[in-house]
């Protein structure tokens, strides 16, 4: 099975603040779209809550949501209580999009990560990538670093498990 993590972090590794993504990067919202298009995405209740009503769920794919909550719902998306789960109703291949903890729970199945170092450092960040191991990640591309239309230096790495 085919299982990538997608992030964006900033260069302490912050993912979040209060629920949202602290910066506004459009190019990386591209680059998830690339990514994600088509697929199944999998992520955790907050990652869902956080996302704009106007893409709930996130068109042109498979969401997953999961959650501990037995009578949650989300309209538009499956509800799984765990990660094996998700990854058992995904089948070959799934984009694990978030929180912080759904990526923990993932990284050790993870095939690929898909990263976005964004060049701020979010004071309050209360959610973070996990943090990325070279004895078991090769990065196959590392992309020079550009500035956003938002005037943010970015740059994209993408790693497979050694």
């Amino acid at each position: 099975m085919t299982i990538t993590l997608v992030w964006a972090q900033d260069r302490a590794g912050a993912i979040g603040r209060a629920g949202v993504i602290p910066w506004r990067v459009p190019e990386d919202m591209r680059r998830f779209k690339e990514i994600t298009g088509g697929s199944t995405v999998i992520m955790g209740r907050k990652t869902w809550e956080s996302l704009p009503t106007a893409v709930r769920p996130l068109p042109g794919r498979r969401n997953i949501v999961i959650t501990r909550a037995r009578d949650y719902r989300a309209d538009g998306a499956e509800i799984v209580a765990g990660l094996e789960a998700a990854l058992d109703a995904a089948g070959e291949a799934a984009a694990v999009i978030g929180g912080g903890e759904i990526y923990a729970a993932a990284i050790d199945r993870a095939t690929h990560l898909r990263v976005t170092e964004i060049d701020v450092l979010v004071d309050g960040a209360d959610a973070f990538a996990p943090v990325v191991d070279p004895d078991r990640w090769e990065s196959v591309t590392v992309g020079e670093w550009l500035y956003s239309s938002t005037g943010t230096l970015y740059r994209f790495i993408d790693y497979r498990r050694r």
